[in-house]
C-alpha cells in the first residue's frame, strides 16, 4: 500500500518505538513517586518537555501534556474562557477551524459566549483586517488554525500575532499539521497558546500538548491531583509523553532535509493533477503545507474515488478523518465558496517522509484512470451531459 493520508495520522518512527519500549516494561514508574522508579520516570518526563518546549522556542515550564490536538484546543479555548469571563464573553475563530474548535466554540455560544466567525477567501485565508476590525475591550481570546488539515493553506500567524497583541485578547493557534513542517516560533508569532499533537508527527496516538505563555489566566479542565503543574491532572502517560518528546525531535532535526524533497513530490502531483479535465487545487497555490495537495474532481463523489484507490493500493482521504464518516460536505470547502456538489468530489494527499517519487508517479498513472472510470458511471451526468 502506499500510504498519503499522512494529515489523518503517521506510523510511529520506528526510532521513537525504540525510544518508547523501555516505558511498557522496566521502566514503568509513575512520575508523582518519590522512589527511585518514580523519579526515573519524572526525570524522562521532564526531558520530553525540554525537547518539544526547544522545537517551538518556549520554557519548558510552559508545556503541557495532554492527550492530543482536540483536549489541548478544549482546553485552550475553554479554560481561557473560564477564566476571563469576568473581562468579557467574546470569542474570535474563523470558519475553517477543525472540528474541535469549532465545536468548543459553540458550545460556549449555548452557555451565553459571543464567538465571531471569521471569514476565508478563495484560498482559505482570513482578512487581517476583518480580524482587527472584530476585536473588541471583551474579547478575551482569538483562536485561528496555523496551517489548515483539509486544504493546507497557512495562515500569516506571524501578522495576526503583530494585531492580537495590541489588544487585551490570548492568541491560541492549533499547530497540529504545522509542526515539524514549517518553522514555529511562540515569541515571534507572538502566541499565548499552541496546541501539537504527537500522532500527526511520527509519534503515538493518545498525547500532546498546550504551550501556555507564563502569565496567561488559565482554568483546567480536568481536577484531581495536582499533574502538570495543577493545570491538567491524571497520572502522566510516560510512554506516550517520551514518544512524543523523541518524534518532535527528530521531526524538527530532519525538517530542513525532508520538508524540500517533500515540497518538490507535492508540486509534481499539483502540476500533473491539473491536467485532468474538470480538476483545481483547493488552497493557497504557495502559503500552504510543503506535504499538502487537496484537489476537487468535478462530476464525481469523493468517497467512491477515495474507495477506488484503495483498491489500487493508494490511500488517501476525501478531508478530515475525523468527520470522514459524515455525508455532510466539508465546510472548509464551503467557506471557501465551493458549490455542495463540488465539495463532495475532493481528495486530500498528504505525503509522510517515507513517500517516494516512484510512490508519486504510480498515482499519477492511476490517478486519470480511476477518475475517467468514475464519470463514465456518474449519477451527475444527466445534469451535466458529456464531460469527456
Amino acid at each position: 500500500m502506499i500510504y498519503m493520508d499522512h494529515s489523518a495520522t503517521t506510523p510511529v518512527d520506528k526510532r521513537v518505538l525504540n525510544f518508547m519500549l523501555p516505558y511498557f516494561g522496566k521502566r514503568y514508574g509513575n512520575a508523582s513517586s518519590l522512589h527511585s522508579l518514580g523519579q526515573e520516570a519524572k526525570k524522562s518526563l521532564e526531558e520530553a518537555r525540554e525537547k518539544v518546549a526547544k522545537v517551538i522556542n518556549a520554557d519548558p515550564s510552559e508545556i503541557y501534556f495532554t492527550s492530543g490536538g482536540t483536549e489541548s484546543n478544549n482546553f485552550a479555548i475553554k479554560g481561557a474562557a473560564f477564566a476571563n469571563k469576568n473581562k468579557g464573553k467574546h470569542v474570535i475563530t474563523t470558519k475553517i477551524e477543525h472540528d474541535c474548535t469549532l465545536n468548543t466554540c459553540r458550545w460556549l455560544e449555548k452557555i451565553g459566549f459571543e464567538v465571531t466567525y471569521l471569514d476565508v477567501d478563495k484560498h482559505g485565508l482570513i482578512d487581517l483586517g476583518d480580524l482587527e476590525s472584530s476585536l473588541r475591550n471583551d474579547t478575551i481570546i482569538v483562536s485561528i488554525l496555523h496551517a489548515n488539515n483539509e486544504i493546507g493553506t497557512v495562515q500569516e500567524m506571524n501578522e495576526i500575532g503583530k494585531i492580537v497583541k495590541e489588544s487585551n485578547a490570548y492568541l491560541h493557534t492549533d499547530a497540529v499539521q504545522s509542526v515539524t513542517k514549517l518553522p514555529v516560533d511562540v515569541k515571534k508569532m507572538n502566541l499565548d497558546m499552541l496546541s501539537i499533537s504527537s500522532h500527526k508527527i511520527f509519534g503515538p496516538k493518545g498525547v500532546g500538548c498546550l504551550y501556555i505563555r507564563k502569565g496567561v489566566k488559565i482554568d483546567p479542565l480536568l481536577h484531581g491531583g495536582g499533574h502538570e503543574g495543577g493545570l491538567r491532572s491524571g497520572t502522566e502517560n510516560i510512554a506516550g509523553i517520551v514518544g512524543f518528546g523523541e518524534a518532535i525531535r527528530i521531526g524538527e532535526e530532519e525538517r530542513p532535509k525532508v520538508m524540500p524533497r517533500l515540497q518538490k513530490l507535492r508540486d509534481k502531483i499539483i502540476d500533473n493533477v491539473l491536467k485532468i479535465d474538470n480538476a483545481w487545487l483547493n488552497g493557497h497555490p504557495e502559503k500552504r503545507l510543503p506535504i499538502n495537495a487537496n484537489f476537487s474532481f468535478r462530476f464525481i463523489e469523493g468517497e467512491s474515488l477515495v474507495l477506488l484507490l484503495d483498491s489500487r493500493g493508494i490511500e488517501a482521504s476525501t478531508g478530515s478523518a475525523c468527520s470522514s464518516k459524515s455525508l455532510k460536505p466539508s465546510h472548509v470547502l464551503l467557506a471557501i465558496g465551493l458549490k455542495p456538489e463540488d465539495a463532495h468530489g475532493s481528495l486530500r494527499l498528504t505525503l509522510g517522509k517515507d513517500n517516494t517519487e516512484k510512490d508519486v508517479d504510480y498515482l499519477l498513472e492511476v490517478l486519470p484512470e480511476v477518475i475517467s472510470e468514475l464519470r463514465k458511471m456518474s449519477p451527475f451526468k444527466k445534469d451535466y451531459g458529456e464531460f469527456e
